[in-house]
C-alpha cells in the first residue's frame, strides 16, 4: 500500500486526478490523497491555491507536505502544464535548448524540478514530478469524438479536432504556442469550453478512457506506470 499526493495546476486536473486517476490507482494499492491545488501565493499565513504561475510558492508548499509526511510509503507528484510554465522554473533555460525534442525537454525540466525540491527526511524518490506535454487538454485529442458526450450537434467541430490530431504523431506534440496550444485549439472550435473546462475536461477525458490516453501519450503513460508501481517498487 502507498499513499499519493497529487498537486494539480487547476480544477480540471484536480477533478481528473480525484476521479479517474484515484479510482485507477486504488486497484494497484496506491491511494490518492486530495488531490491538492498547487499554491501560487502565501499572504498573512493563508495559502492561495490554483493557477501554478509562480514557482517558489508551489515549491515551498510541496516541501511543507514532504516535511509533514515522514513515511517511506507516502509519495508526491504533480500535474502542471509545460505551457506557460513559470519563468523562474528550474532548468528552464537549459530545457529551452531542447525545444525541438519535446520529450527530452520535459524530462530535463522534471529532472531539475526533482533536484530543486528538498525532502527533509532524505527520501529523494518520494517526489515524482510530472509536467504535462504540453498541457492537460492534449489528452482530449486522443479521441475527439468524445466531445459529443458533453457538447451537442458538434460533428463539424469534432472533425476539425480530428484533423489537428492526425497532423501530429502524438497529441502530446501539439505545441505550446500562445494561440496553438491544445486548449487554444479546442476553444477555437468549442468557444464554450473555456467557461466549462473544469467540468467538460474531466468528463470528456473519462469518456476517452485511460487506455486510449496511454496508447497515444507516451510521457503520460510512463508517469502513470511509475505511479502504479509505488506500492510494489520491486516490480
Amino acid at each position: 500500500m502507498a499513499r499519493l499526493y497529487i498537486f494539480a495546476e487547476g480544477q480540471t486536473e484536480q477533478t481528473y486526478a480525484g476521479t479517474v486517476l484515484k479510482k485507477h490507482l486504488a486497484a494497484f494499492g496506491v491511494y490518492v490523497q486530495g488531490p491538492v491545488l498547487v499554491a501560487h501565493a502565501r499572504k498573512g499565513g493563508v495559502i492561495h491555491r490554483g493557477g501554478g504561475r509562480r514557482y517558489l510558492p508551489m515549491k515551498h508548499d510541496i516541501e511543507r507536505f514532504l516535511k509533514q509526511e515522514k513515511a517511506d510509503d507516502v509519495f508526491f507528484t504533480t500535474m502542471i502544464d509545460l505551457y506557460a510554465l513559470p519563468a523562474d522554473f528550474p532548468g528552464r533555460d537549459e530545457a529551452e535548448q531542447l525545444r525541438n525534442s519535446p520529450h527530452d525537454r520535459v524530462q530535463e525540466l522534471e529532472k531539475c524540478f526533482a533536484a530543486d525540491v528538498n525532502d527533509p527526511h532524505g527520501h529523494p524518490t518520494r517526489f515524482i514530478p510530472h509536467i504535462q506535454l504540453h498541457e492537460y487538454e492534449a489528452i482530449l485529442f486522443c479521441r475527439p469524438s468524445c466531445f459529443s458526450s458533453f457538447f451537442d450537434d458538434c460533428s463539424k467541430q469534432i472533425e476539425q479536432l480530428e484533423i489537428i490530431a492526425q497532423d501530429h504523431e502524438s497529441p502530446e506534440l501539439i505545441d505550446d504556442g500562445q494561440h496553438t496550444a491544445p486548449s487554444k485549439r479546442i476553444q477555437e472550435h468549442f468557444p464554450d469550453y473555456a467557461g466549462a473546462k473544469s467540468v467538460a475536461g474531466p468528463r470528456i477525458a473519462e469518456e476517452i478512457g485511460l487506455q486510449a490516453v496511454r496508447g497515444c501519450s507516451p510521457h503520460f503513460h510512463e508517469w502513470l506506470k511509475r505511479l502504479e508501481s509505488l506500492s510494489n517498487p520491486d516490480k
